[in-house]
């Protein structure tokens, strides 16, 4: 039986203000040292992790920063749960035991609090390690310490006997006096540390609790299998109640080991006082005796004359009380929430609203960075160049036709949405450009120039030439070329790509990876793109043809995920290279479908849409909110790294669900929306540059600027523009960029 420690962070933050409060309960803290007690507990828990089991969290989504940045500063990984809303210990403990019995129905748990001071890590893995025998047994153990003083402060628990025994009673916290016969009567103090098989508590919850654990299991099935995983909305349907009252008091299998091991819930400032180790920051003292002083960075306390005091400075608050007061701190707090709520809590992060941040990406475009690369991004015969330094200088590189043809796209796209620049010049020689170097003898584009527009590489992608078609039809929408030339040369591509097209309908591409579902993807796009300005039927049998190739032999029926290389047969390739999944490719290709499904006016596109997003959401990290390169194709987290241009594809996809959507889901997917602009918005340079690829400790590689990522931004605004009636207030959608 492997067993899964569980790390509890559950706290309102009250009894510790103005140091513990809402958004930064206690856990988070340090004691003096170089860790807080959250890390404390975690490295306390980290060498009973063996045989393939894990550590799990279990707190709330609004600490899901404070958990994930001090898991990344000791170097330790976990299994994240978190909590939508607080609903106490009892439903906090099941999701973790559905969550353990779910991979491993032999699972023990135990649960650790992330708030308690235990100095001695090896007695406490001692403790644990015996109570896990009870656990074999079907037992739940909870840890009794052996009180060193009476106090009212604490729980506690009568034993039938030394050593591990059943449980007589769980008596609430005394008055000092009865506190005092507890001891005599050799009562433990109750830890709330607790080690208990996954099935055990499981099934124990049903029959004195089963209302927590109906809706805790809804809620751990609808979080998914993401490292940080969210806990359904079900979660705000279990009662709020603590394991004591919702099982320990009425189950016939509790039992308590005796430890006597230093242990503390530092529930007060008094408790942090005993513990020595509470004093933080500058200080000068005169004439002080046992005294608690603590002040923030930047701040200095000075006292003179005065005893036994807990005196704690932080830069909005300041708390002065008699250290056998401490337990009445949370009194005080009551008062502050009424008369001064702004300091019950630290100011919290306000993001962005998606509205504001689609103006300013407006602004950005149309004052920074379409100028840029229409002067500096573009050389005077109509080439435009693939990279710029950060710096605006050109950074020499050959020239690949996809860049060309996308650059086409970005500018007639601008011209469409009402941009005062020179669009249309940029247009009109970029194709001229494209047209006398690019095109081979037989139209298709060939891959590769070099400085001086000399052919590098003469293959011809289909990955290019659905670009060329992107390129032209936008275009043409924008009355920037001839029509009539621009639909022959499109339906000469698109006939030439036919020479392609194997048995199933799919398109052979060049290259290395012949066998792919990327090159289809863009064509579908350009397909759609044509529907808009040509009659051609041809273009919307070959939209409805690529979007049934995705369907049938794309996406995997089993995991709903599109896989991006496959074999000679048309079948997800094996081994690494078929196992990649690209979060990105997946937004994009639900949001080309949730396009091409509306516009056929067909609901059986958009479940396979929808199915597509959600594959794609799992692979934003929880931890910096961005959208990451690759998965494997369990669902397991690839590389952390993030380009920009999964963000763009996040959005654009999130925002055609949120279009179609209503009510809670709506809001789901607009609450989405704003998060993947947000994460655009960190790749964004204010002079109309970005940088390309995200390390996962949110530093970027210092490279040139792919000019490749303008379509990808670009692209995502068009769709903020379209869609703007998501956006309410005062976006204007018309002439976007005027």
């Amino acid at each position: 039986m492997a067993l899964y420690p569980v790390i509890m962070c559950g706290g309102a933050g009250t009894r510790l203000w103005p140091v513990s409060r809402p958004s930064r309960p206690k856990q988070f803290m340090s004691l003096g040292g170089n860790h807080s007690l959250f890390q404390e507990a975690v490295l306390r828990a980290a060498p009973l992790v063996i045989d393939g089991a894990c550590l799990i969290v279990v707190g709330g989504v609004d600490h899901k920063k404070w958990i994930l940045d001090q898991l990344e500063q000791v170097n330790f990984e976990a299994q994240v749960l978190l909590e939508p809303e607080a609903r106490d210990s009892a439903a906090a403990m099941a999701a973790a035991a559905v969550w353990t019995h779910d991979r491993d129905p032999r699972g023990i748990n135990a649960f650790i609090a992330s708030d308690h001071h235990i100095p001695d890590h090896q007695g406490f893995r001692a403790a644990v390690n015996k109570a896990v025998d009870g656990a074999r047994e079907a037992r739940i153990v909870t840890l009794g310490v052996t009180p060193n003083a009476p106090s009212s402060a604490y729980g506690y628990i009568a034993p039938t006997g030394r050593g591990m025994s059943p449980i007589a009673a769980f008596v609430e916290k005394p008055d000092e006096a009865t506190a005092l016969q507890y001891i005599r009567d050799g009562y433990l103090w109750n830890s709330g540390n607790f080690i208990v098989s996954a099935d055990v508590l499981l099934s124990e919850l049903v029959t004195h609790a089963p209302d927590v654990e109906r809706a805790v299991r809804g809620a751990v099935k609808s979080a998914g299998r993401s490292e940080v995983a969210l806990l359904g909305d079900a979660f705000r349907q279990a009662p709020k109640v603590s394991i004591d009252y919702a099982l320990m008091e009425k189950t016939d299998l509790a039992s308590v080991l005796e430890v006597d091991f230093d242990w503390s819930d530092l529930g007060a400032w008094d408790a942090i006082a005993a513990s020595g180790q509470g004093e933080a920051g500058e200080h000068i003292l005169e004439d002080v005796d046992g005294c608690l002083t603590r002040a923030a960075d930047g701040m200095l306390i000075a006292a003179m004359g005065v005893r036994n005091l807990a005196i704690i400075a932080e830069p909005d608050a300041v708390l002065v009380c008699d250290l056998s007061r401490s337990q009445d701190v949370k009194t005080v707090v009551e008062r502050i929430r009424l008369s001064s709520p702004q300091h019950a809590d630290f100011a919290r992060r306000i993001d962005e609203p998606l509205n504001v941040g689609a103006r300013r990406l407006q602004d950005w475009l149309r004052r920074k960075a379409l100028p840029t690369w229409a002067t500096l991004g573009q050389r005077e015969d109509g080439a435009f160049v693939e990279t710029l330094t950060l710096d605006g200088r050109l950074a020499p590189a050959p020239r690949r036709a996809r860049v060309q043809a996308r650059q086409i796209y970005v500018f007639a796209q601008a011209g469409l949405m009402g941009w005062q620049g020179p669009w249309a010049r940029a247009v009109r020689t970029g194709v001229e450009h494209l047209e006398a170097n690019f095109l081979r003898e037989d139209g298709l584009m060939r891959t590769l120039l070099d400085q001086d527009s000399l052919p590098l590489d003469e293959e011809a992608m289909v990955y290019d030439q659905a670009f060329l078609l992107l390129a032209l039809a936008t275009a043409v929408k924008a009355g920037a070329i001839d029509k009539g030339m621009a639909m022959q040369r499109g339906a000469a591509v698109r006939d030439a790509l036919e020479d392609r097209s194997v048995q199933n309908g799919a398109f052979r591409e060049a290259g290395e990876f012949p066998f792919q579902s990327n090159a289809h993807m863009h064509l579908l796009e350009a397909a759609l793109a044509w529907e808009e300005v040509s009659s051609d039927p041809a273009w919307s049998n070959l939209s409805d043809r690529l979007t049934n190739l995705a369907r049938t032999i794309f996406i995997d029926p089993a995991t709903g995920r599109l896989g991006e290389v496959l074999d000679g047969t048309w079948k997800l390739e094996a081994g690494e290279r078929g196992g990649r999944v690209e979060p990105g490719h997946q937004f994009e290709w639900a949001w080309l479908l949730a396009r091409h499904a509306c516009r056929r006016g067909n609901d059986s596109g958009m479940e396979v849409a929808l199915r597509l997003y959600a594959s794609g959401r799992d692979g934003v990290s929880q931890r910096h909110d961005v959208a990451i390169d690759a998965l494997n194709c369990d669902g397991s987290v690839r590389t952390n790294q993030a380009r920009l241009w999964p963000q763009t594809e996040w959005l654009k996809a999130a925002l055609i669900m949120a279009r179609e959507a209503s009510g809670a889901d709506r809001a789901m997917y607009m609450n989405d929306a704003s998060a993947a602009l947000r994460a655009l918005w960190l790749y964004l340079t204010p002079d109309g540059l970005w940088r390309d690829k995200r390390l996962q400790n949110g530093s970027f590689v210092e490279e040139a600027v792919p000019a490749s990522s303008l379509y990808h931004i670009v692209s995502g605004f068009t769709q903020l523009a379209e869609l703007s009636d998501v956006l309410g207030e005062d976006f204007q959608p018309a002439r976007a960029l005027g």
